[in-house]
């Protein structure tokens, strides 16, 4: 892997590490927050080679319409639905409901940059 693909990975885990218990963001809006705003699928890619990293919440990104799309990534048949569900996150058809409440944007919650 490539130094640059390396820290911006890092950079992505570091984001994810800050969303709160009980809500969202999405792949574009770390991607926004970290400067990268056309890099959603390479935020994609982080979350899914932060599987390994207990202290990564990758649950809690999902696609900008609020969808699971990274569910296949996870062990097990429904565990990030469930992990969301675990911190009251409701979940129907694989799509987070009231997104609009939950999601927890970086770039406006967060001072600075990484």
């Amino acid at each position: 892997m490539e130094e640059e693909s390396k820290n911006f990975f890092q950079k992505v885990h570091e984001v994810a590490k800050l969303i709160p218990y009980g809500r969202v963001t999405s792949y574009g809006a770390i991607a926004k927050y970290l400067g990268a705003a056309r890099s959603a699928r390479m935020v994609g890619w982080a979350m899914n080679a932060s599987h390994n990293l207990e202290d990564v919440p990758a649950h809690r990104v999902v696609n900008k319409q609020g969808l699971l799309t990274g569910k296949h990534h996870f062990n097990g048949t429904n565990l990030m639905q469930q992990l969301l569900e675990s911190e009251g996150v409701e979940v129907v058809e694989n799509q987070i409901q009231n997104l609009d409440t939950l999601f927890w944007d970086p770039f406006l919650e967060l001072d600075t940059e990484l």
